[in-house]
């Protein structure tokens, strides 16, 4: 199995294992008699110092801003909804007790929007949360690896060591156990 990126940061940490399971599944029925297991190509977002992760999810061109703000835009198109979204800012903070980064829509003032024909009323500084972005120490990551049974066997991360990629294999004695 290929996992690339850190898309496995924008799942719950019990989503995220059981996502590491249904993938241990897939790669189990991938394997042959003489492998014996199959593996997991993993990357993942490292924790690192708060300033840094705001400003990557607050960039100064407002890329991610218009990124966050595209859920509402999505939302007028796909659903009918009239979201104003002059009426909302883009907010990307850390969140030092989840290891993750919330980013956040927030009411400019008091509104309220309609989405298929149900109201919706906004106070203002109301936030939506619209994605969280969980980041990971690499023993944090080989907890949640372990609880859908894998095992790194290779570690690899970049220069500043922000990021990694590991090579999982099925940790066959821990699923027996479970």
């Amino acid at each position: 199995m290929f996992f690339p990126g850190s898309t496995i940061g924008n799942f719950d940490p019990p989503a995220a294992i059981e996502l590491m399971k249904v993938m241990r599944r897939i790669a189990h029925l991938g394997s042959s008699p003489v492998t014996s297991a199959g593996g997991l190509v993993i990357g993942f977002d490292l924790v690192k110092d708060p300033a840094i992760l705001e400003r990557a999810y607050d960039d100064s061109a407002g890329v991610t801003a218009e990124f966050n703000l595209n859920v509402l835009r999505r939302l007028n198109r796909d659903l009918g909804a009239d979201f104003d979204l002059q009426a909302f800012r883009h907010e990307a903070i850390w969140v030092p007790e989840a290891d993750r980064i919330e980013m956040r829509l927030v009411s400019r003032m008091a509104q309220t929007a309609t989405i298929a024909g149900e109201a919706i009323s906004f106070a203002a500084d109301e936030r939506i949360i619209t994605e969280h972005c969980h980041k990971y120490t690499p023993g944090l990551f080989a907890a949640q690896a372990g609880a859908a049974s894998w095992t790194a066997r290779q570690t690899w991360t970049d220069e500043r060591n922000y990021f990694h990629v590991q090579y999982l294999e099925q940790d066959l004695k821990q699923e027996q156990k479970g």
